[in-house]
């Protein structure tokens, strides 16, 4: 499987994804406020893959700190994480992330070279975790996707969103790890087109049956039959269960409701946020008006017209059929449920 985002000579190589389909280019970065960046301009997105980058660009960041000791060190790293967690409001991994790489300065008792060498190796921990965890998610999502079934997913929650496998891509490709016929519907995902660019580009890379479809053609398609469940990722998940997601999510969730199709959510507990207690709590980030104005770099909007452009919704748990984690399958009611992953 293709590479996301990886540790290398003390450098963090990712694969930017603004390029693709039309281009498969690795940028490597030395510097930790060049990965703040490619986070903010979505060289890495996807909630998974953003917690990684930003421990991955924490540690690069570690590594460029001269400090006579841990006290200086820790102040410094702080200015570090601080940058990092900056970038991007919604997706909880990435504050997750930070936070574990801040324990990790916290508790350390040893010199500074020590502590730089153990923050390298708790980002690659983090990374390779994440691709043990979509595994193990992918395995109880499969279950619930029956053969010969037909997916429509929203934006792109599949490798590409994490360190590797994804989440809602993920339980598809747990299903057909299972031997089970599957075909997807991808929304194309407006602004960016993250289906269309993005989740076509890995299915069919994969060999999985993959249609792409505008976002406004998934209510025709569910009527005609054609769709038999939904699965979204999500990049933070509220307490009681709400969720948030890629703009587009929320009205994909009513007219599952409306048809009688089951609507699933795909991730890790790292996403659930059990500080926030409902989905009105969530801060939605309000992206460039140049995403919804421009495709390609070609303007199609006429210039100067107003905007709104935020990147997420949130979509109410009581839309949704399941939530599907590495510690199983959580159903309503949510609030009860959901601890339940946290003994």
């Amino acid at each position: 499987m293709f590479k996301t985002v990886e540790w290398k000579n003390n450098s963090v190589v990712m694969l930017d994804q603004t390029l693709l389909p039309g281009k498969v280019v690795y940028r490597k970065f030395s510097d930790y406020r060049q990965v703040a960046d490619a986070i903010k301009k979505l060289l890495v997105r996807g909630a998974p893959a953003i917690g990684v980058a930003a421990a991955m660009g924490c540690a690069l960041g570690a590594l460029g700190i001269k400090a006579a000791g841990l006290g200086e060190f820790r102040r410094e790293f702080k200015k570090v994480s601080a940058l990092m967690a900056s970038t991007r409001p919604t997706a909880i991994n990435l504050f997750w992330a930070i936070e574990r790489m801040n324990r990790a300065v916290d508790s350390h008792c040893g010199g500074v070279e020590g502590l730089k060498k153990r923050l390298i190796a708790e980002a690659k921990n983090i990374h390779d975790e994440d691709i043990k965890v979509n595994r193990r998610m992918g395995a109880y999502g499969g279950r619930l996707i029956k053969n010969n079934s037909t997916v429509l997913t929203h934006c792109n929650a599949g490798a590409l969103a994490t360190a590797g496998y994804g989440t809602a891509l993920g339980v598809v490709r747990g299903a057909v790890d299972a031997g089970k016929n599957v075909r997807v519907f991808a929304d194309e995902t407006r602004p960016v087109l993250q289906g269309a660019r993005l989740t076509a580009w890995e299915l069919m890379r994969d060999g999985i049956d993959c249609t792409l479809i505008t976002d406004n053609m998934a209510g025709y398609m569910m009527k005609k039959g054609l769709i038999d469940c939904v699965v979204v990722g999500a990049d933070r998940i509220a307490a009681n269960g709400d969720v948030a997601n890629k703009i587009g999510t929320y009205s994909v969730a009513v007219l599952a409701r409306a048809h009688k199709i089951p609507f699933y959510v795909a991730a890790p507990k790292s996403t659930m946020d059990l500080r926030i207690k409902s989905g009105d709590s969530i801060p939605i980030e309000e992206r460039s008006a140049d995403e919804v104005t421009f495709i390609g770099g070609v303007r199609i909007a006429p210039d100067g017209v107003k905007t709104k452009n935020p990147a997420f919704d949130v979509t109410p748990a009581r839309l949704v059929s399941a939530i599907i984690t590495e510690g199983g399958v959580v159903r309503a009611p949510y609030g009860r449920n959901i601890k339940k992953l946290f003994p």
